[in-house]
């Protein structure tokens, strides 16, 4: 399985680091050029590289960590999504009208045709331990490697359902955020 990171801002940044801790290749892109991200990334760990967005998009896994208004360019670069899985780590807020009351990920996989869409890693800052990772999919096929994914990076992962029931809980509606959004929640060992 291989995994990238679109999107080289605090939660690109943060995600990268958490990858770095756990020693597992990722690639990392936005919309600067690779030089310009390859000394942060080198910074952050040997397993963490730079390149270009179009090779980043060769993973297996995407996680977009863009502004949520940035996720349809992302989206134009590959002319099938078919057999990726996207994780949407991005919030909408406050939630743009375009949404007519979706869940904004329901609305992000609409511009992802073909991709297995998880929401996840978007409530809290990563900085390991074991935080809990709220995860939800229309997809329950993805849901499960996206869990595994989590585990593998030190999270607790908690799965909410579909994007319309349980999403609902991890995505701002109107001005208002979900419920589970800023809950800096933790799991114990047992």
């Amino acid at each position: 399985m291989s995994y990238a990171i679109v999107g080289f801002g605090a939660v690109g940044q943060a995600l990268a680091h958490a990858f770095a801790r756990k020693n597992i290749d990722v690639t990392v892109a936005s919309r600067r050029p690779p030089e310009a991200l390859a000394p942060q990334a080198r910074a952050i760990g040997p397993t963490v590289v730079a390149k270009s967005l179009r090779d980043a998009l060769e993973a297996d896994t995407i996680i977009l960590a863009v502004p949520f208004g940035e996720h349809r360019e992302v989206a134009k670069v590959l002319p099938s999504w078919k057999g990726k899985t996207v994780i949407d780590a991005m919030n909408a807020f406050p939630v743009p009208e375009e949404l007519d009351g979706l869940p904004s990920s329901a609305f992000v996989a609409k511009a992802f045709t073909g991709a297995k869409l998880v929401k996840g890693f978007n409530h809290l800052v990563v900085e390991g331990g074991h935080r809990v990772v709220f995860l939800s999919s229309d997809d329950e096929d993805a849901t499960a490697p996206v869990a595994a994914l989590a585990k593998q990076l030190g999270f607790a992962p908690v799965k909410l359902g579909k994007l319309s029931e349980g999403g609902a809980l991890v995505h701002a509606r109107g001005r208002t955020w979900g419920q589970f959004i800023f809950q800096d929640l933790f799991k114990k060992e047992q």
